[in-house]
């Protein structure tokens, strides 16, 4: 009699069942949602009105991608948006990596101390307005600097970096390379970077998202229309109901009031969708890396 397969009681198999349910409407309630900004994008203005837009798209139309890509201020709000993950992401992780691999040798006479200190910054911050008296008092306001500068370092990053350094760089490496006249920073070249790509891989997409994302930082500290990101532009289409249709090129006839009213509903999700493309083309090629990054510091059996 064979008894390697155990069948499930009654019990466990209403359990299972209940399980798959309970996930099943939790993923419907993610999933359908995006669904329809999606085919409420490609639908045309007049069923997105009157509500026939439930599941897939009705009167198929590119009307609000054409007009997303001729509105002045979303395409300079793209494309500022555009720089501020690149360059604020190349800063961010390069400080990461200069802070976190120090912190992780033991040789380093104090890392304690300087290790307190930056964890400190997490607990305790001096505020808004001093933060905006240092920005301003430092020349940044309404520059690309104050997008890229102020946060320079996540310190959570800069622990989970150093907590890889610690467990998956060997120190014996660290001593072959120094009998062989290896410098620090020639070893952090070309060896410690090599060996670090999951962690530098994570660390990069916190960053990016983090950046792309940035909302507070451009909100409080720019006034110029052409350095806003593309979040304040989303800002004032999505929640102030702000759609400036002078901003449109003569691509897009919107001569007519009613014909108006309802490319300015299209473009809302067709701009939804375009905010959030750049992020998902990004996440599948780190993503590999993610749950091995994301677990350090764990405990280990």
């Amino acid at each position: 009699m064979d008894h390697s397969f155990i069948r499930d009681s009654r019990g466990d198999r209403w359990f299972t069942v209940f399980n798959y349910v309970v996930l099943t409407l939790f993923l419907l309630s993610v999933i359908y949602p995006l669904l329809y900004i999606v085919s409420a994008s490609f639908s045309s203005p007049d069923a997105i009105v009157s509500g026939r837009v439930w599941l897939w798209p009705v009167g198929f139309t590119l009307d609000g991608y054409e007009a997303v890509f001729h509105h002045k201020l979303i395409w300079t709000g793209f494309r500022n948006s555009l720089f501020y993950m690149a360059a604020g992401t190349a800063i961010n992780v390069a400080m990461t990596i200069l802070a976190a691999y120090p912190l992780a040798r033991k040789d380093l006479y104090g890392r304690n101390f300087f290790m307190f200190l930056f964890v400190f910054t997490t607990m305790f911050s001096g505020g808004l307005i001093p933060f905006y008296i240092l920005v301003k008092n430092l020349g940044m306001l309404d520059t690309v600097w104050a997008m890229l500068l102020p946060g320079a370092l996540g310190v959570w990053n800069v622990v989970i970096t150093r907590t890889y350094f610690q467990t998956s760089i060997p120190e014996e490496l660290l001593e072959a390379a120094q009998l062989d006249g290896c410098s620090d920073f020639a070893f952090v070249r070309k060896i410690v970077l090599p060996l670090s790509m999951p962690i530098i891989a994570v660390i990069t997409l916190f960053y990016a998202v983090g950046h792309w994302n940035q909302y507070f930082s451009a909100f409080i500290f720019l006034k110029s229309q052409h350095l806003y990101p593309l979040q304040i532009v989303l800002r004032e289409i999505l929640i102030q109901n702000n759609v400036n249709m002078d901003m449109l090129t003569t691509v897009v006839d919107v001569q007519n009031a009613a014909k108006r009213e309802g490319l300015s509903n299209l473009l809302k999700y067709s701009l939804i969708v375009v905010a959030t493309l750049p992020l998902m083309i990004i996440y599948p090629f780190v993503q590999k890396h993610f749950v091995k990054g994301v677990m350090i510091g764990s405990l280990k059996g």
